[in-house]
């Protein structure tokens, strides 16, 4: 199993919001800037950086999609 999103790569990034939520958050545009080892669970993870904001976060791949 490998990542399939590079570094420096834009991608957009769906937040989960709390469960019960009414509206639901428009993806957001962030930058892979690591690559995580694949842990216990088997998910890639990715460190990613918003580009609008100055936010860090570490997000699993099924949250991510290319940026169009």
């Amino acid at each position: 199993m490998s990542h399939a999103y590079a570094l420096n790569e834009d991608v957009l990034h769906r937040g989960q919001g709390p469960q019960g939520r009414v509206t639901v958050e428009q993806p957001k545009v962030y930058t892979i800037i690591q690559r995580l080892p694949i842990e216990s669970d088997g998910r890639l993870r990715y460190r990613i950086r918003s580009k609008l904001e100055n936010i860090e976060r570490v997000a699993t791949e099924d949250q991510l999609s290319y940026c169009m």
